[in-house]
């Protein structure tokens, strides 16, 4: 939309580098081309404003195919206005001069003859086509069929529109048949998704037999193993026993040698030891036969009146201990009496 000031009754219009400006006043051409800027005056100025950039244009309608089936086409157009002179006097791209709005659709207008003329080539191309086909080729074919559609078309030239690219977005199925169309693949998918996990699962039950396998054999050598063990623990056990019972037969052959050596040499020195004393007992014999001898001779020749001393003294050493001593004088006199005797004689 062009910029328009007011200066002093003046009006001051500036357009853009993306939009043509034709200045008509009193039927002649003043101003024609893009990004002008002028002074004009409202009573007398018929403005035109006509789009010389590339502007897209979406559109969406539904189509039938050959097996009456609805589809929808989704496209965008892409087009620009190649003769802005002719374009403009075609249709209305006149702008207000006190706002610079347009004072018609211009726009709309175009967007309309394209879309009605691009759906007329899709239904055209779609009506000759089943649906399975349209879903797989339809949006090459729809393309270059509305491509080749508005460049055949006598309007566009005449009213200075040239079009630059046309796509095709989708071509979409209603919901229930578009869910009915997927469903063998579907199902497809989901078929070789549970081939999949059953191979995976079957992978996996290999493995675990393996694996199982594995340990069985592994339990099986283990067990053999052990037997060998348990087999070398006994020939062990067997061969510690033997050596032990070799040991306790040489350690009672040598303690019975110890015992007999022990008991001939104690019978020996008994046998020693009883000579000895027999010796000692025979020679202790003979010198106390000798000292009672020599006793007897002793006593024989010494008079009665020593062996009676002789005697006291005996019987005084072997009298208990005398703590003290009455002697009455009857028994002292007696006594005296005896000694007095005994001197004399």
């Amino acid at each position: 939309m062009a910029d328009i000031t007011r200066r002093l009754g003046l009006r001051h219009l500036r357009g853009a580098p993306t939009a043509h400006i034709r200045h008509h006043r009193a039927g002649r051409l003043l101003h024609d081309g893009p990004g002008l800027s002028f002074w004009f005056r409202s009573l007398t100025a018929a403005l035109s404003e006509v789009p010389v950039d590339d502007r897209e244009l979406a559109m969406t309608f539904h189509a039938r195919t050959s097996d009456f089936q609805d589809v929808a086409v989704q496209a965008t157009v892409t087009y620009r206005i190649g003769d802005p002179g002719l374009a403009a006097a075609r249709l209305d791209f006149s702008i207000d001069p006190d706002t610079g709005v347009w004072r018609g659709t211009p726009l709309e207008q175009l967007g309309t003859l394209l879309t009605e003329t691009s759906q007329q080539h899709a239904l055209d191309v779609l009506a000759r086509t089943p649906l399975a086909a349209a879903l797989v080729d339809g949006v090459t074919s729809v393309r270059e069929r509305i491509a080749a559609g508005l460049d055949s078309e006598p309007r566009l030239p005449a009213t200075g529109i040239e079009v630059v690219a046309v796509r095709v977005v989708a071509l979409r199925p209603e919901p229930e048949v578009e869910r009915a169309l997927r469903t063998p693949a579907r199902e497809q998918i989901q078929q070789e998704a549970d081939r999949a996990t059953y191979e995976r699962r079957a992978v996996a039950v290999e493995r675990e037999r393996a694996i199982a396998e594995n340990e069985l054999a592994s339990k099986i050598e283990l067990a053999r193993r052990e037997e060998q063990l348990v087999d070398q623990h006994g020939t062990n056990a067997r061969r510690e026993a033997e050596e032990h019972a070799a040991a306790d037969a040489v350690r009672a052959q040598a303690e019975a040698a110890r015992t007999v050596r022990l008991a001939e040499a104690e019978a020996a020195r008994a046998v020693r030891l009883s000579r000895a004393e027999a010796e000692g007992a025979r020679e202790v014999g003979e010198a106390r036969a000798q000292a009672q001898a020599a006793w007897l001779r002793v006593h024989a020749e010494v008079d009665v009146a020593t062996l009676h001393a002789l005697t006291g003294t005996r019987i005084a050493e072997n009298l208990p201990r005398v703590e003290s001593l009455t002697v009455s004088p009857d028994v002292l006199t007696g006594l005296l009496a005896k000694l007095g005797a005994r001197e004399r004689a």
